[in-house]
């Protein structure tokens, strides 16, 4: 985690809510949360991108101890790993949309670049 944010949960709930949240950016090319929410998901994202790059069995374990569904692993590995193969982090991008409608929490777009 880069800054150890809290987000109002206790440490299991907030390891899981990020697993999940991983596991479906991964999966689905972008999500829509909150600005805090996606600058937490960004570098573990990469983490997992980085991990396919390395295509191998033990890197391919760690990364399906994280992700919470195993056909996005293995879409990880062959085909999210080998995209950013010449590509030396920065597989995320952050865009911010503004404010909430019900409570003006700041929005962003996290996304696969």
């Amino acid at each position: 985690m880069s800054h150890n944010r809290k987000l109002g949960r206790t440490s299991d709930q907030r390891r899981a809510m990020l697993r999940a949240m991983v596991t479906y950016l991964l999966e689905n090319g972008q999500i829509k949360t909150t600005v805090t929410r996606a600058k937490e998901v960004a570098p573990l994202a990469e983490k997992m991108i980085t991990l396919a790059k390395h295509s191998n069995l033990a890197s391919y374990r760690q990364a399906l101890s994280y992700i919470t569904k195993e056909d996005v692993a293995k879409k990880l590995f062959d085909e999210i790993g080998p995209k950013y193969a010449e590509r030396n982090g920065g597989y995320t991008r952050i865009v911010r949309i503004g404010p909430r409608r019900g409570d003006a929490a700041e929005m962003a777009i996290i996304q696969l670049v």
